[in-house]
Order: structure tokens, then C-alpha cells, then sequence
């Protein structure tokens, strides 16, 4: 896959003042992680670009003496890399299962001494002084399923009610986000199946032909207030003559600003492939115009139900 940010065409994001999408507030059994099971957590600590991407961010971020609160600690493994510099470190975790495991593994780690395991809600926690950093990985492509910006919007609130104005440093600090038409092969030998796929970043996609460049959608600074709500449309032009069967979702995270350097640390997360309810048939140089809207922590369903495509060149008669 081609870099998916330097140069890319952006197009601004306009959020809506008000979004009712049917399902967005289902109930989601993924909610805040609590029923996501230990055995996926090995999958986690063993994602190389995740973890290496979070070290080097937390080892750049958190300075010596430093105050940490991880918000969505899981087994403990961010906490764990904050605690090298840090004086003091809260890691709160909604799931008793994974406080259990997060004490135990931490009890086996250099500097996990340093670390307060907390049996909390997120949305409600607030650490007993000030903190200079948060971090908060509760992340889904396209910032979908996952509750950060609640729980950092609300975490912000209380925050500044107990401690004043001064807010800590957020990781990720922001997150942006964009779309690309793809033409996906769902042939699975010999049965067709579009289904919702995750594909590894950083890794070619042999069965997934690019037909545009990615587009912005949305960027989130948590510095500033964010809304829930996101609401775009934007236009490609065509590379080549296929069918436009899927739009893939690009996020990435920046866990941190080196401003020394000009420069940012950040993982990409696994590309979201979603597919089109109907193909659109284009040709090289056709407009494809898309638009879509969601509220971040909403279902995957509800952004794949709003998204529309349509072949623009053709609608105005002029291929």
C-alpha cells in the first residue's frame, strides 16, 4: 500500500450539529473492553508496531518524577513502560479479571512496584492529585466500538473541576482519520462473501486494489474539545476502470509530538475494509462522491449503513 498520509489531498471535516443514527447506541458487549477476553491481550502485547509505537512514545513523553494515569490499563503493559521514569503511576481497569492479571504480571516487572491498579469505571475515575499525562488506549479504527472520546471528554470535566484548568497531556494527543475507495476481492474459494475486514497496516494487500488516493476525513486533537459527531463528503477521481466495492478506513494515532524535532510518533492501526451495499462501476478519470456520518464509540454497522458512494460523471451524464 502507498503512504498513506504524506500528500494526501484533505478535505475539511464538518460536524453535524445533531446525528441520529438507528443502532449507534446498542448495546455493544465490547463496551469499554470489560468483556474483551485475556487470550486477546496476547494478541495485543504481541503486535510489534503497537507496542514499539507506545514505548517509544511513553519513553519520550513521561519524564523523570512524572505523574501517569492510565485510563483502560488492560494487563498493565503501558503502565508498566510509564513506571520506568515515572514517580507514580494509577491503572484503571474496569474488568476484575484483568485487574487480577495486571497486578500479577506487574508483580514480575522492574518498576511495577510503582504501579496502583484501580478496580474502576473510566468515565468516573479521577486520580488523587494532579497528573501530567493520561494515556488512554482505547482505540478502534475509524474510532468506532471503543469509548475514548467520551472517556476523555468526561474525564476533562471532572478534571478541571477538582484540579482547575491546567489539563495534562493526552496520549494519543490526536488521532486522523481517512477514507480510500478500494476494489476488495471477496471471492473466498469460490464463495463470495463482502465482509468487514481488518487488514495489518504496514503489509501489502495483494487481493485489495487502490483506486485513489486516501482523503482526511477527520482530525481529533484531544487538546481541544471533541465532538462525537462526524459528518463528511468528499469526491475522488479514478485511477483506473474497475468497481468500487469497499471504502477502507486509515487512522492514525499520534501517541506523541516531538516538537524538538518537528515530528510526531504514531501506530496506524489495522486498515477497516468496509463493503459497498452496492458496487459502483467506474472509469478512469469518473468522480467517485462519497459522504458518511458516525458518532466515534458508535458500531461499525452504523457507519457502514450511512456511507454512500455513487459514480458522479455518470449521475451529470458527462462519461
Amino acid at each position: 500500500m502507498k503512504h498513506p498520509f504524506p500528500d494526501m489531498p484533505a478535505a475539511a471535516t464538518t460536524p453535524a450539529s445533531e446525528i441520529s443514527i438507528a443502532g449507534d447506541d446498542e448495546a455493544d458487549e465490547s463496551y469499554l473492553g470489560q468483556f474483551i477476553p485475556l487470550y486477546y491481550h496476547h494478541n495485543m502485547l504481541m503486535d510489534e508496531n503497537r507496542m514499539l509505537s507506545f514505548k517509544a512514545a511513553i519513553d519520550h513523553a513521561v519524564f523523570e518524577g512524572a505523574k501517569v494515569l492510565e485510563l483502560g490499563g488492560g494487563t498493565g503493559v503501558l503502565s508498566c513502560f510509564a513506571a520506568a521514569k515515572a514517580s507514580n503511576v494509577w491503572c484503571v481497569e474496569f474488568n476484575p479479571d484483568l485487574v487480577r492479571e495486571s497486578q500479577r504480571f506487574l508483580a514480575l516487572n522492574p518498576h511495577g512496584h510503582k504501579v496502583t491498579v484501580i478496580h474502576a469505571n473510566a468515565f468516573e475515575y479521577l486520580p488523587p492529585e494532579p497528573v501530567d499525562i493520561v494515556i488512554c488506549e482505547m482505540i478502534h479504527a475509524a474510532m468506532l466500538k471503543e469509548k475514548l472520546v467520551d472517556v476523555i471528554e468526561a474525564f476533562k470535566q471532572r478534571y478541571r473541576q477538582r484540579f482547575g484548568e491546567h489539563l495534562p497531556v493526552f496520549m494519543p494527543e490526536a488521532m486522523v482519520m481517512a477514507v480510500q475507495p478500494i476494489q476488495q476481492n471477496y471471492d473466498f474459494f469460490g464463495y463470495y462473501a463482502p465482509i468487514i475486514q481488518v487488514q495489518p497496516a504496514y503489509f501489502s494487500h495483494p487481493e485489495t486494489i487502490e483506486l485513489a488516493a486516501p482523503m482526511v476525513y477527520s482530525t481529533l486533537d484531544f487538546s481541544q474539545p471533541v465532538a462525537r459527531e462526524i459528518e463528511w463528503e468528499g469526491a475522488f477521481t479514478l485511477e483506473s476502470d474497475c468497481v468500487v466495492n469497499a471504502l477502507r478506513f486509515i487512522t492514525k494515532n499520534i501517541l506523541s509530538v516531538v516538537a524538538e524535532q518537528a515530528a510526531t510518533i504514531d501506530w496506524f492501526m489495522g486498515y477497516l475494509a468496509l463493503p459497498l451495499a452496492e458496487p459502483v462501476h467506474v472509469k478512469a478519470g469518473d468522480t467517485l462522491k462519497v459522504s458518511f456520518r458516525y458518532l466515534t464509540g458508535g458500531s461499525i454497522r452504523s457507519l457502514e449503513n450511512s456511507i454512500h458512494a455513487s459514480n458522479v460523471t455518470i449521475c451529470d451524464g458527462t462519461g
